[in-house]
């Protein structure tokens, strides 16, 4: 009985068909070329990412800082939703404002089951409302102790 070419009959029990050893490179081969990793960083896209990324670094400082003033509230921003605020989490800014902690932002977070993690731009419009509403009247609250 022949077989026929290009196939393999395994019986039972049998090891099966010897597989060579493939070699395997871990570590990728690297040029010490200085020109291709300088190439690299001047390109316009990376600086484009870099120069937005410090813009909104920038402008989240100074909402921060008008935000600590008492210029806005934190309820505002959440509200109006700036550009610079969209990828901000609400537990940073809400402990931008005057005695406002880790312990205090998540129990004010977790009687609205908001996670402090979640970012002011993927707020749905209730939660907004939920939020900016607590906001102001925990405000008005403070106001009524400090008087």
């Amino acid at each position: 009985m022949s077989k026929p070419e290009g196939r393999v009959t395994l019986l039972a029990g049998s090891p099966g068909p010897a597989v060579p050893p493939v070699r395997v490179r871990l570590q990728p081969k690297v040029s010490h070329d200085m020109t291709q990793t300088a190439a690299k960083i001047s390109e316009p896209q990376p600086l484009r990412a870099l120069e937005r990324a410090n813009e909104i670094r920038l402008a989240r400082a100074q909402i921060k800082r008008r935000i600590a003033l008492g210029e806005v509230s934190a309820a505002e921003v959440i509200l109006e939703c700036p550009a610079a605020a969209k990828s901000w989490s609400v537990g940073e800014l809400l402990m931008s404002q005057r005695r406002w902690g880790t312990k205090r932002c998540r129990k004010f977070l977790s009687r609205s089951s908001i996670v402090e993690t979640k970012q002011v731009g993927t707020l749905t419009d209730r939660q907004r409302q939920l939020l900016a509403g607590s906001l102001q009247s925990s405000e008005v609250g403070e106001i009524e102790l400090v008087a």
